[in-house]
């Protein structure tokens, strides 16, 4: 069981951005960004390799209403997922990472 397990049971807490049966939003405890905000299945899934397409699809439209909610929907965003040990992993829950609300500039 990870901490995403435990928020997602509602034994640890968190601050939602949005919510739904499948998926849930909420704010990174040590942000990287001015808008840090991790999307999470609720299902137990490893990483971005376990997912099906038709789960993908239903996460990629609620992190579109995630970045609505969080107003940075326009100004834009990055969206990333780490999958394994080389990419730095750090918890084995399916996660992405949205980040905002400021110029990030050019990673690559």
């Amino acid at each position: 069981m990870t901490i995403f397990s435990k928020i997602v049971r509602g034994e640890l807490p968190c601050k939602k951005v949005y919510e739904s049966d499948e998926f849930l939003a909420f704010y990174d405890i040590a942000p990287k960004a001015k808008v840090h905000i991790l999307a999470i299945p609720k299902r137990e899934l490893k990483d971005f390799n376990e997912i099906d397409p038709a789960l993908m699809e239903r996460f990629s439209a609620f992190i579109l209403k995630v970045v609505e909610v969080a107003g940075i929907k326009e100004s834009g965003y990055r969206l990333i997922t780490n999958t394994g040990a080389h990419s730095g992993q750090e918890v084995p829950h399916l996660h992405f990472h949205i980040l905002g609300g400021e110029p990030l500039g050019a990673l690559i």
